[in-house]
């Protein structure tokens, strides 16, 4: 008797080209922070428009009026536990770990809204210790009061001693990314860093701030955690958003962005995206490696095997969390609810 023989199941780029132990967190380009009742309320309508191809953050410590901090917390996880909040992409950031308010923020916080809460931001931490405190804090809360759910802290690196201890800040098992703080380093030098060191062109080009940018870079890519990059306080020059979004993915590394104005969602989401003939190159590539099991393959006189396919899986990724226009066929094969099932 004699059988036919079965084509094997092509798996899934998740699952052929990477530990899923090291596989970095899959979050929107885009980190948009709100912390004004009305702008809050505009973000959350953005984003249902759009999709989630864009965080938002709704801020505890900046939004928040000094004598206010208990009713602005109860606001946000109002807003958290709201029908507006359509995607299930929207954290918070609360009050430092130091300030009185972080604690209440927490309880509030997690209390309140921790089954819709994309992650909690933890702003201005020390060193690792800070981090190590807070996020016992927050799981203590949710131990209490949020059923278990384990959602993600993300951590603000803005004063010197948390830059000198960022490997083991991006090492902690509940950090999922960590974010640049610019206004908050360049002051911490005390007038060392002149203000132009805060400004779209300085802060790409004074080697303190350039040297933060690429260790909190490397720190997330060693750790398998994602870096994510500092605000242009000029928002109403979208080209200039637009080219330091641009110089952030290109030039430093980073996968994701914060945004303070809604006009510059578009600008740092279109950035982060891959080029429409990059985007067909990596189809092309990513098909012929799966029809071929993973094995080497040559493609237009050059030859790729599994190194070059993390590469090109990961463009395609990339255009999916932007939105980008992808094929029926590349959606069904690796985007759809049960393609790496």
């Amino acid at each position: 008797m004699t059988t036919t023989p079965t084509t094997p199941r092509a798996s899934h780029p998740r699952e052929a080209l990477f530990d899923s132990a090291v596989a970095a967190p899959d979050l929107p380009v885009c980190d948009h922070y709100a912390g004004v009742e009305i702008r809050m309320r505009k973000s959350l309508a953005l984003q249902a428009e759009l999709g989630p191809v864009f965080d938002v953050t709704l801020d505890c410590e900046d939004g928040a009026p000094i004598g206010g901090e208990a009713e602005h917390a109860h606001l946000v996880a109002e807003m958290l536990m709201s029908p507006a909040n359509v995607h299930g992409r929207v954290g918070a950031r609360v009050h430092p770990v130091d300030h009185p308010s972080f604690a209440q923020d927490v309880q509030t916080l997690v209390a309140r809204a921790g089954s819709r809460l994309a992650y909690l931001m933890v702003p201005k931490p020390q060193d690792a210790a800070d981090v190590d405190r807070a996020c016992a804090e927050i799981d203590h809360a949710i131990r209490v009061h949020g059923g278990g759910r384990h959602f993600p802290v993300h951590v603000l690196i803005e004063t010197l001693g948390a830059l000198r201890e960022v490997d083991r800040i991006a090492a902690h098992p509940r950090v999922e990314s960590l974010s640049f703080g610019l206004m908050d380093f360049v002051s911490a030098h005390r007038g060392a860093i002149p203000a132009a060191g805060m400004s779209v062109e300085g802060q790409f080009t004074h080697p303190l701030v350039l040297r933060a940018k690429l260790e909190i870079a490397a720190a997330c890519h060693g750790r398998a955690k994602t870096p994510s990059h500092c605000v242009v306080t000029e928002f109403s020059d979208l080209d200039a958003v637009a080219d330091a979004a641009t110089r952030a993915s290109r030039e430093l590394g980073y996968t994701r962005m914060w945004s303070i104005h809604p006009n510059q969602i578009r600008p740092i989401v279109e950035a982060f995206a891959p080029s429409a003939a990059e985007v067909d190159q990596a189809i092309e590539i990513i098909l012929a490696a799966q029809d071929a099991q993973w094995a080497p393959i040559r493609h237009r006189d050059t030859l790729h095997d599994r190194a070059s396919y993390r590469y090109f899986w990961q463009v395609l990724e990339r255009a999916h969390r932007t939105g980008q226009p992808l094929p029926a066929e590349v959606r069904l094969r690796f985007f759809a609810p049960t393609a790496s099932a």
